[in-house]
């Protein structure tokens, strides 16, 4: 079947506007849906059939469904934000789609085509958009997923399968109040290991880290962080999130996807922005000694972590059997807020394209306003330098993003000429700023 319009059957019963509009008010995260939902079902001997968007209501499953014994089920999630103009968009749905397809491969389930999924999305946004919530950063949280349901006692891939797309009306994902969260680091238990299902978006990855989870709140903590397998020693994610550490050099650093961590969309996206801004971004191990040590010595500014859900959320504290350490001042660094502001005014502003596979901004970059807390960042990094470096710094900010090294090599002197290559890469982001805050004053 083609991915046109599908069938539309509306609910008889739709929720009462003023019963939607009072449970809009603060739906949470998770437990307000909408009033219709998506299925397309699959067999070996049809392929995909019988799409339609219809009332949304229970599933009537046989005791012996296969997903009930077998769990050969995955998901995605993904939001549709308000635009200006008052239309919806959703956030990069053709890379929730290919994930999908890539859980469902590894999962040995069929793989939906892309266009199925983004009709799918599409239809029932537009179909239930009056349930966008009002509030600060609401949306619209989709979740598609796809189950084994064939009836059958047998431990090999199902012939047959439901997929599905529900919504709810979102609005922030933790409740705690605190300006960042705390989080868990569980040295008993892994959520994935090499060769595993690590980095596709099945139920079962999640269900073996709610153990973890539960012990992290017994803890006092929001959240819960795994280390690898095989060591113990490097950190990977949390229980839903991918985490980043931005350090007083001004990179930024993140685990790499090796096939134990999710390739998460909005990790994607911060990775996006930040070289966007210039920033020196690594996807390397990162150990959770030396996470520990960067934090007590002020090398490491902050942590953040983000996912679809939380979007890029602070990380203020790490808690562990052998004790506990604090991030900066166990806030959010101005940087993060940055990062974060700029994350959702690009989604909201739709300034974040794709060009085959690459994703950049639909803007020039020396358009982009940098926030006065980058540039405190930026000016307290150069107020370390001895002053010899700091002159080189300054005059390299008169003169311009692009000059001539050799000219800057002399206005310097000789002491500093040559340090000056290791000293313009480390600090080119610096001249950069100053610029801007020269043609913004």
């Amino acid at each position: 079947m083609n991915a046109g319009a599908f069938p539309f059957e509306a609910n008889p019963n739709p929720v009462d506007p003023g019963e939607r509009a009072a449970r809009l008010i603060d739906p949470g995260f998770g437990r307000v849906f909408t009033d219709h939902m998506v299925t397309i079902r699959y067999s070996d001997d049809k392929g995909w059939h019988d799409a339609k968007v219809g009332p949304r209501g229970p599933l009537t499953l046989d005791p012996a469904t296969a997903v009930l014994h077998y769990a050969q089920e995955i998901f995605e999630g993904l939001k549709a934000y308000r635009l200006a103009d008052g239309g919806m968009a959703l956030f990069r749905p053709e890379q929730n789609a290919r994930r999908f397809q890539r859980s469902a491969k590894r999962l040995a389930m069929p793989e939906l085509p892309e266009e199925m999924f983004l009709q799918a999305c599409k239809q029932l946004v537009e179909v239930d958009k009056d349930w966008f919530p009002p509030v600060e950063g609401g949306s619209i949280y989709l979740r598609p997923f796809m189950i084994a349901s064939e009836v059958f006692l047998g431990v090999k891939p199902s012939a047959e399968y439901l997929f599905m797309v529900i919504a709810s009306a979102a609005g922030n994902y933790f409740k705690s109040g605190a300006p960042a969260i705390s989080i868990w680091v569980s040295e008993q238990y892994t959520r994935a290991a090499p060769g595993g299902t690590g980095a596709a978006k099945c139920g079962g990855n999640y269900a073996a880290s709610l153990v973890a989870q539960s012990e992290a709140i017994k803890q006092g903590c929001d959240q819960v962080v795994f280390l690898d397998a095989r060591e113990h020693r490097w950190v990977e994610e949390l229980g839903g999130m991918n985490l980043f550490f931005l350090f007083d050099d001004g990179s930024l650093l993140t685990p790499p996807v090796d096939g134990t961590i999710l390739e998460g969309i909005t990790r994607d996206s911060v990775l996006t922005l930040a070289r966007e801004q210039g920033l020196n971004v690594r996807e390397e191990r990162y150990a959770i000694d030396q996470w520990r040590a960067d934090a007590e010595s002020g090398r490491l500014l902050e942590t953040f972590a983000c996912g679809t859900a939380a979007v890029i959320t602070p990380v203020g504290k790490v808690q562990s059997a052998k004790g506990s350490f604090t991030i900066g001042a166990g806030r959010s660094h101005e940087l993060v807020d940055a990062l974060g502001g700029d994350f959702q005014r690009f989604l909201d502003d739709g300034v974040l394209a794709r060009t085959g596979d690459r994703w950049h901004l639909t803007i020039d970059v020396e358009a982009i306003e940098v926030p006065p807390t980058i540039l405190s960042l930026l000016a307290s990094r150069v107020e370390r330098l001895p002053d010899d470096e700091r002159q080189v710094v300054e005059l390299a900010s008169v003169i311009g993003t692009e000059f001539d090294r050799d000219l800057l090599g002399s206005i310097a002197g000789p002491d500093v000429a040559g340090r000056l290559g290791a000293l313009i890469d480390r600090l080119r982001l610096k001249a950069v700023a100053e610029r801007k805050k020269e043609r913004n004053a």
